[in-house]
């Protein structure tokens, strides 16, 4: 991923990560330009599988529907163990830069690979630490990407629904 204008949502829950990207849809916006983070967050009781045919995902546990729903809607998938944050499930664009993150975690100042994949489109590390904590506690994030414009459109738009986006640029 290249680095641009990058906007920021942290929401409660998948419920309020649904709503919000279809809001997002209704409004026109790119859905190639954003994606979903989320922690999966299981217990031994309930029976979970991944897999992968083609170029979609399907995931079965506690979120399986919005997590099918949102692999419907954005291009990307991936499911991921990273050491100090968990199971992490992404879906959107930035499963690239994750997968970038991988070789580049090491040599960014120690930070997970999700906080090397955020550097790497332009995120600053305080703003990190913070969405890392965020999914740490179980929150989601949305991460949009376009230009200035496209995203005060967006922080407009969300503004209405309660959101605060929080913009950075590139």
């Amino acid at each position: 991923m290249s680095k641009e204008n990058t906007g920021v949502i942290i929401l409660s829950n998948h419920e309020e990560a649904e709503t919000t990207v279809k809001e997002l849809q209704r409004s026109g916006f790119d859905m190639k330009k954003l994606s979903i983070i989320g922690k999966d967050y299981h217990t031994e009781e309930n029976v979970i599988g991944y897999y992968n045919a083609g170029d979609r995902m399907s995931f079965w546990g506690k979120q399986g529907a919005f997590w099918g729903g949102m692999w419907g809607i954005l291009v990307g998938s991936a499911f991921f163990m990273v050491p100090g944050i968990g199971p992490l499930l992404i879906a959107g664009p930035l499963v690239a830069g994750i997968v970038g993150g991988l070789q580049g975690a090491v040599m960014i100042g120690g930070m997970s690979v999700l906080g090397a994949a955020l550097f790497s489109i332009g995120i600053p590390k305080d703003s990190i630490i913070n969405y890392e904590t965020a999914i740490k506690s179980e929150r989601f994030i949305i991460v949009l990407h376009g230009t200035a414009e496209e995203l005060t459109n967006v922080k407009d738009i969300l503004a209405t629904m309660g959101h605060d986006v929080q913009l950075h640029s590139a």
